[in-house]
């Protein structure tokens, strides 16, 4: 499904619904004039995807927030399709000469780009602020933050500690319009990251509470089940291993605090 989204991007709903993925990965196109464009996020390796991503406007370059394969698994096809050159933090993901993705202004299809590091749901995060996408701009925000609920801290890919800082860096930047690689987009880029960093405390003083009720005989992976029971009770069986892994960087994080 192609939508217009913001004055410079237009959204690609790829066919890939699910309970990690909501209604599907969005891929996002950029461009000022649409005579070339920069996709984002090419989303799962299906040939109907990447034709509509390929017939808005001749891609010019290939951009990643971050190495989950919903986001990443077209980059294959899109780079055979496009000859467009990759860029992601990560240099696995690169293609064609692509240079990896470093803190700073990309300026492709008439449009700014600006890098963000956003480390956090995993080591490799970024988010892409477009200072020209209408009044105050647009930040598009990958997993780090979604449209609709709350991420998943990838442990031990993914640090709560780094995400609260990427949060910080985030909600410097004010009322943006967010653009979420997955769900609806939110209108208050910082209004939503203090809302995640409200969860993400409250979060933390019910897996402290547990696991001063449970006692240090209680660790590891029985431990964070037994925390996922009790905090995480109503969790999905199908995204319970999600749950999981917030816990188990809930705790990472708890210990390098200090905290029992």
């Amino acid at each position: 499904m192609i939508a217009d989204s913001t004055e410079l991007t237009r959204l690609v709903l790829a066919p890939n619904a699910g309970p990690m993925t909501l209604q599907g990965t969005n891929t996002y196109l950029i461009s000022a004039d649409w005579t070339s464009s920069v996709v984002v996020d090419p989303g799962p390796d299906d040939p109907e995807h990447v034709a509509s991503l390929v017939s808005i406007a001749p891609v010019a370059l290939i951009l990643v927030t971050h190495r989950h394969p919903d986001h990443t698994d077209a980059i294959g096809r899109l780079h055979e399709a496009t000859d467009a050159p990759v860029r992601a933090l990560d240099p696995a993901f690169c293609r064609g000469g692509g240079a990896v993705l470093l803190p700073g202004s990309i300026e492709c299809a008439g449009v700014s780009i600006d890098v963000v590091p956003t480390p956090g749901h995993t080591d490799d995060s970024v988010c892409f602020h477009l200072p020209d996408d209408g009044p105050g701009g647009s930040m598009l925000t990958g997993d780090t933050i979604l449209g609709a609920g709350t991420t998943v801290i990838a442990h031990p890919d993914g640090d709560l500690e780094e995400y609260f800082e990427s949060l910080n860096v985030l909600e410097s930047y004010g009322a943006l319009r967010v653009l979420p690689g997955h769900g609806p987009q939110l209108p208050a880029l910082d209004e939503v990251a203090r809302r995640y960093r409200n969860h993400r405390l409250e979060r933390l003083e019910q897996v402290v509470a547990v696991r001063r009720a449970l006692g240090p005989g209680v660790q590891g992976d029985a431990l964070v089940q037994a925390i996922v029971d009790r905090v995480y009770s109503g969790t999905p069986a199908q995204v319970r291993f999600a749950a999981e892994k917030s816990v188990a960087a809930q705790c990472a994080y708890l210990d390098r605090q200090g905290r029992t």
